[in-house]
């Protein structure tokens, strides 16, 4: 959130912004306020974006720092010193589009084609500031003034993520979106409290036949329309069985053999590690040292039998500290954070929380292998496309979602709008 000088408010009449093509003005009612309350947001994908000097409004025009919300959208900025002009190019996934802006001058060109600003491109404390109506025009993002909030709101569009989904417990009756997603994760083993890997236990169990519907048609069905079957294998530590089954050198390789041997006879393509409560209590780095070993273990056999390794992480600003994401995403194909849990389980995550867990995450792997993990019981159909815009802002790989059967096709219309599913 930016302040803006009161005496672009009071010369002002009208604030007027692009909302897909179409412009809006405020009433004359709003400068008024306005100038008892000098402070507006701009959120992006609901979600506040910060920004380092404040929109500024110009001959009636908003202008907002070009760098800024571009690389929040995944646009590519380059700048040339010697001819004094921006660069803009749209992401991977989107229709090609390539704008050049001169500074100073109402001149651009997009794609080769020539275009006429509004107001000039200028620098402001450092940064060049560009009309909002203009950015959004050219890239696709719908922008509007919430006159209530005094704020700006960006919605990007839809983007081409990588997309794992979770097939669990009770998901069949929502079988029907498995050839959307790019991976599927089949929930369908767990390690036991005694530790040992099981596919007949508890509610991670393979299922039975329904009809003509096996698991095995299942899983063939899935990988003939061109999603990645991924086998699941779930555990938490409340019993000590994980605790058990790192420290036990004998038991650790059982467990390795059956889960590989489990995905590679069934025609899974990869594997999908859920495992949690590791550092809730104890000797914290102990267990990030033998979890590490135990995945380092895993890595070499799954990736020797040609199977893809995902592992399924408490974020890290969560409870449970036995995870070394620097370590683990050296050794695994990817990471999902598991951003969720936070609160009541009943609400929409706290988006400052998962914010934090995606920026933590960032510090210690590459981005191109964190996936964000999204739980669907605790998010509607609003909220959701809220996380999928950080993972679009930050540039992850991609997005996981728990789990089909709860996603509801209200959610998953939305997001349709937000990720452009295979």
């Amino acid at each position: 959130m930016q302040t803006l000088h009161k005496k672009w408010i009071s010369a002002a009449l009208s604030l007027t912004i692009a909302a897909t093509g179409v412009f809006t003005t405020v009433p004359a009612a709003s400068v008024a306020e306005a100038a008892t309350s000098s402070k507006i947001s701009i959120t992006l994908d609901g979600y506040n974006l910060p920004f380092p000097v404040a929109p500024t409004m110009i001959k009636g025009t908003t202008m907002v720092p070009f760098r800024t919300i571009s690389e929040a959208l995944g646009i590519t900025v380059s700048w040339n010193q010697s001819a004094k002009t921006i660069t803009a190019t749209s992401p991977a996934g989107q229709t090609s589009k390539k704008v050049v802006l001169k500074m100073n001058d109402t001149n651009a060109t997009v794609n080769g084609q020539n275009v006429t600003l509004a107001v000039a491109p200028q620098s402001i404390s450092n940064n060049t500031m560009i009309p909002l109506s203009f950015f959004s025009q050219q890239f696709g993002a719908d922008v509007k003034w919430n006159a209530a909030a005094r704020t700006v709101e960006i919605v990007s569009p839809a983007e081409d993520l990588y997309t794992l989904g979770f097939y669990a417990i009770s998901s069949y009756d929502e079988r029907s979106f498995v050839p959307d997603f790019d991976s599927v994760a089949y929930g369908w083993s767990r390690i036991t409290t005694d530790g040992e890997f099981s596919t007949t236990s508890t509610e991670y169990k393979w299922p039975q036949a329904a009809g003509t519907d096996t698991p095995d048609t299942i899983i063939q069905n899935t990988a003939t329309q061109g999603t990645s079957p991924y086998l699941m294998v779930y555990s938490v530590d409340g019993h000590g069985e994980l605790t058990k089954n790192l420290q036990d050198a004998t038991l650790q390789n059982r467990t390795i053999s059956a889960i590989v041997d489990t995905a590679t006879s069934k025609g899974f393509k990869g594997i999908v590690l859920d495992f949690e409560g590791l550092g809730w209590s104890g000797d914290k780095a102990k267990a990030r040292t033998e979890y590490n070993a135990f995945i380092q273990n895993m890595s070499a056999r799954a990736h020797q039998a040609g199977l893809k390794l995902t592992l399924a992480l408490h974020p890290l600003n969560s409870s449970y500290t036995g995870y070394d994401y620097k370590t683990l995403g050296t050794l695994a194909d990817d990471l999902i954070i598991m951003a969720y849990d936070y609160a009541d389980k009943k609400s929409p995550e706290p988006i400052a929380k998962v914010d934090d867990a995606i920026q933590l995450a960032m510090k210690q792997v590459d981005k191109s292998k964190l996936i964000l993990g999204i739980s669907l019981s605790s998010e509607d159909s609003s909220s959701v496309n809220t996380k999928i815009g950080l993972a679009k802002r930050y540039d992850l790989k991609g997005i996981a979602l728990w789990r089909l059967g709860i996603i509801g096709q209200n959610a998953w219309t939305a997001m349709h709008k937000s990720v452009t599913f295979k």
